[in-house]
């Protein structure tokens, strides 16, 4: 499974002003009879806000809207009217027409275009069409019964505006007038963005949420905000307030700042309004800019609830002479914030977090400068790897997962990739040196405000970051502990591989060739990058050959550290599509790896004669392979492909069919040879009708298996069978199958296969690491699962941790989407979007010794430099057989031993000298039953 690269848009061009609206093309329709006139003074129709990043991917809402405002204090009617879309180029985009009135002082709501995202439907519209807009650019008019323009918004590089462009928005953001019916005549002045928030026209006059206008005079902010309610009971209403300044965001697109009450803070005990926040945001861009964090200041405005969050808008400021008391951050535990109502009751307030928090999501971060937290030592976690669909654990999991999410906010609404606002602004967060990665330990070294943004509740910055921020809030370095696979023994090595659509034939080569057409998503220069389409057929990676050096760059170093001696590929180009042999592509990676590890170091397991594979046609474009190192390991036989399940309709039909091969160590014989079976089961994401009823998702979060999970099971049984014919041809019992399985540790594929005998080795040897990252919960769906057989082989297994945990943004398909460059063609990070799977074997004699498990954990985990000691647990076990021997325990350096008693043995480590993250690495000697193991941790010390 793997992730699409976003969308991409065209770069900011220079626009040429006439009267009243710019244009920066010609042969505009005559639909734009004339100019809009400025309205200062609001005493017109106006557009109020525009969205077209509804059901995009991100989005909350499902549909594009514009939204209209009346300021006046009479109906307008507009039977007759239109609204009309136009790209960024100026091309009519269609026009919806308008019915109805817009009450006075009131909204009217025209709902566009539906997408394949989002979860929220708009308010009920008072008209609706089906225009399609641009999330980030393009221009929209609102025209009376003659076709006159009335208004224009252009976004972007929309070319068609009143006085320069509006920012532009993204799929989480809309343009939003910034003081509803003022028009000015400049879309850059006029209007700001912000979290989508669309209002129809049963919004009563003057009242956004529901209040009953008026003045309320003099309130707290307490009383704002009420006790024990997600709105505010003043909602409409005027209100004078006071506060202390906490945070201030004159850029980034927040437009505004956080007040709080004076004295407030210091510990939940000191909470003199219990269940009402006591910090309310101020929105208004002009404000922002003339406040600091610190001041005591007065606001006049209005109250409103936008998006979810309490608000005063169109304020007056005054700064007091007299200082507030100061605001001390609150200093808060996650058990009193788990809830939606424990978060309400500190809406917007300056907190300081207590207690542990993990990195859970980074996919967002060079996006838009989110990082998602879990609450606590440990990440969230996918309910169907914890256990089966719709049980207690899955249940319990999913429960846990939705009670300690939190993301960490950038204090700004921008986007950093190549066409967004801010891709010449450095990313927050993210450097060379800190990639800020899943599982990273979090420190807060400042307050941050809690608040209630993009449907989300999120950890704010007081201002906006700008670079890394490591003074607000440091990452612990979770790549130095993964710079190699842990150590799994054994005299062979078997691995799977998800290399994230390795396509030798890039998008220019197939363009140029004459075999299709491609789009492709280009860097913040309009450099092609990746393969945006090149049809079902086409390539699907690299655009060109610099941006496939620098892709096969890390896929090579990465494979050549895994120290395996047979890898199971996925996602490998089918070079058969392109009329090539079908093994070019895997020649070449062949190649390239030699060319580092030394000539001769890999080769590759041909694939099956033409006539013992499907037809070319019924293949996929990706194919799964075998690459292996002579020096370890021999092939026995050639190798055997599942070719009679792809035809219409059939279970291979819409999956990679799996691919068979014997190998055997060097040295022993024929009859030593185990069996490996490749696999890329059909992926989890689509909302076709499937193979099976019960392909269609299931959206629980404790029962969601993705969609087609009838069909993946399908292929599991299909899988087996064909595993079994194998095996019995090849004379052996030792089966081992391999691959991306797109099915988390107790989904129904693989519940069919552990019935069947079959064991997960990597769950089983490495329970704590997971090979895949969604939505910001790990799971694991690269699988290597052995026979009853097979599994006395094992001498551990390991999942190297160097691609689902890291951000998008290292990974070659985002070099230079951002004025921060982070590719490093050395590393192996970030090659791909799973991790390898890594397990050791004994052949021959040594596979009739009993495998081990070796647990090891340190107490504590946490020690503090030059001070606190650390003991060693270690824990052996064997199916059969009771261990004996000695376990050597190595930390920086130094080995310390001891026998093992009963399987038991503890073992004092020195004291830490140095601060950081140190590996501890336990070896277990093995003896006459059972063989080696080995197992690693890690422990934190700190300077204080």
């Amino acid at each position: 499974m793997s992730r699409p690269l976003p969308r991409n848009s065209r770069s900011r061009r220079t626009l040429v002003r006439t009267t009243g609206i710019v244009l920066a093309v010609t042969g505009l329709s005559s639909f734009l009879a004339g100019p809009a006139n400025a309205n200062p003074a609001g005493t017109g129709l106006v557009i109020n806000e525009v969205y077209g990043g509804g059901g995009n991917s991100g989005s909350t809402y499902t549909n594009d809207y514009i939204e209209l405002f009346n300021p006046t204090d009479t109906a307008v009617s507009v039977s007759g009217w239109s609204v009309s879309y136009f790209s960024a180029k100026g091309n009519l985009g269609g026009t919806t027409a308008l019915s109805g009135s817009v009450p006075a002082h009131g909204y009217y709501l025209v709902q566009e275009a539906k997408g394949t995202g989002g979860t929220t439907p708009l308010p009920t519209p008072d008209t609706s069409g089906q225009l399609a807009m641009s999330a980030t650019d393009g221009s929209v008019t609102l025209n009376d019964a003659t076709s006159a323009v009335i208004d224009t918004v252009g976004f972007g590089t929309g070319s068609v505006f009143e006085g320069a462009a509006a920012p532009a928005p993204s799929n989480t953001t809309a343009v939003t007038r910034v003081t509803p019916g003022v028009d000015t005549d400049n879309n850059s002045v006029d209007f700001t963005t912000r979290q989508p928030a669309p209002k129809n026209s049963g919004n009563e006059p003057g009242d956004g949420d529901g209040g009953s206008g008026g003045d309320a005079g003099k309130v707290t902010i307490a009383e704002i905000q009420g006790t024990n309610t997600d709105t505010s009971p003043l909602a409409g209403k005027t209100v004078t307030t006071e506060g202390v300044v906490t945070a201030v965001y004159a850029t980034g697109g927040f437009n505004g700042f956080y007040i709080e009450t004076g004295g407030a803070g210091g510990t939940v005990a000191d909470d003199k309004t219990p269940g009402a926040s006591d910090a309310v945001f101020v929105y208004g861009s002009q404000s922002a800019g003339t406040v600091t964090i610190g001041e005591s200041v007065e606001v006049r405005g209005t109250v409103q609830e936008f998006a979810g969050t309490t608000e005063i808008t169109f304020p007056t400021v005054t700064k007091l002479s007299t200082p507030l008391p100061p605001v001390t951050p609150l200093r808060i535990a996650w058990s009193d914030l788990e809830t939606d109502a424990q978060k309400r009751a500190h809406e917007g307030e300056l907190i300081a977090p207590q207690g542990d928090f993990t990195v859970t999501d980074n996919y967002n971060t060079n996006f838009y400068g989110q990082i998602g937290l879990a609450a606590g030592d440990k990440m969230l976690r996918q309910p169907t790897d914890a256990g089966p669909a719709g049980s207690d654990v899955a249940q319990r999991t999913a429960d846990y997962n939705a009670s300690h999410a939190i993301t960490l906010d950038d204090g700004a609404g921008v986007s950093y990739t190549a066409t967004g606002a801010a891709a010449n602004d450095p990313l927050p967060w993210l450097t060379a040196d800190n990639p800020v990665s899943v599982g990273a330990k979090v420190t807060f070294h400042r307050p941050v405000v809690l608040e209630y943004r993009n449907s989300l509740w999120n950890f704010q910055p007081t201002s906006q970051v700008n670079g890394a921020g490591t003074d607000i809030v440091s990452f612990s370095d979770m790549r130095a502990q993964k710079a190699k696979p842990a150590a799994v023994g054994g005299k062979v090595r078997l691995a799977t591989f998800n290399v994230q659509n390795y396509f030798p034939m890039t998008g220019d080569q197939y363009i140029a060739k004459g075999l299709g057409k491609c789009s492709f998503y280009n860097d913040r220069q309009g450099n092609h990058i990746g393969v945006n389409d090149c049809g079902a057929n086409g390539p699907r990676g690299a655009a060109d050959e610099v941006s496939f050096q620098r892709q096969q760059s890390k896929i090579v170093t990465g494979i050549n550290g895994l120290g395996a001696s047979v890898v199971s590929l996925e996602e490998v180009e089918n070079s058969a599509k392109f009329g090539e042999d079908r093994d070019k592509a895997l020649a070449g990676l062949v190649d390239a790896l030699n060319a580092k590890a030394g000539a001769g170091t890999w080769a590759f397991a041909p694939s099956p004669a033409a006539a013992d594979r499907p037809a070319v046609t019924a293949e996929d474009v990706i194919r799964t392979a075998f690459i292996y190192k002579p020096a370890d390991v021999s092939p026995v036989g050639a190798s055997h492909i599942l070719k009679d399940l792809s035809g219409p309709g059939q279970d291979f039909s819409i999956a990679r069919e799996p691919l068979a091969q014997g190998f055997k160590a060097v040295g022993t014989n024929d009859s030593d040879a185990f069996l490996v079976v490749a696999n890329h089961l059909k992926s989890k994401g689509g909302t076709g009708a499937g193979l099976y009823p019960g392909d269609k998702e299931d959206t629980r979060p404790a029962y969601n298996q993705g969609a087609y999970n009838e069909t993946r099971t399908h292929q599991a049984h299909a899988m087996l069978g064909f595993a079994q014919e194998q095996a019995l041809a090849l004379k052996t019992d030792k089966v081992f199958l391999v691959g991306d399985f797109n099915a988390y540790n107790h989904e129904d594929p693989m519940e069919y296969l552990y019935s069947q005998g079959y064991s997960d080795l990597g769950s089983t040897y490495d329970p704590d690491h997971y090979s895949y990252a969604f939505h910001g919960l790990q799971g694991t769906l690269d699988h290597i699962v052995a026979s009853p057989a097979a599994q006395s082989m094992v001498t551990g297994a390991t999942v190297w941790q160097i691609n689902a945990q890291e951000s998008v943004a290292y990974n070659y398909s985002r070099y230079n989407y951002n004025v921060t460059q982070l590719f490093n063609a050395e590393d192996p990070f970030s090659a791909s979007d799973h991790d390898p799977v890594v397990v050791g074997l004994n052949t021959g004699s040594e596979s009739a010794k009993a495998a081990s498990k070796v647990d090891l954990k340190v107490t504590p985990n946490k020690v503090v430099v030059n001070k606190t000691e650390v003991m060693a647990h270690v824990t052996v076990t064997a199916n059969g057989a009771k261990p004996t021997g000695t376990v050597t325990v190595t930390v920086d350096g130094q080995t310390c031993g001891a026998k093992l008693s009963g399987g038991v043995a503890n073992v004092k480590l020195p004291v830490f000298h140095k601060a950081g993250t140190h590996t501890v690495t336990v070896n277990y000697s093995g003896d006459a039953k059972v063989l080696a193991g080995t197992a690693e941790t890690s422990v934190t010390v700190t300077t204080k």
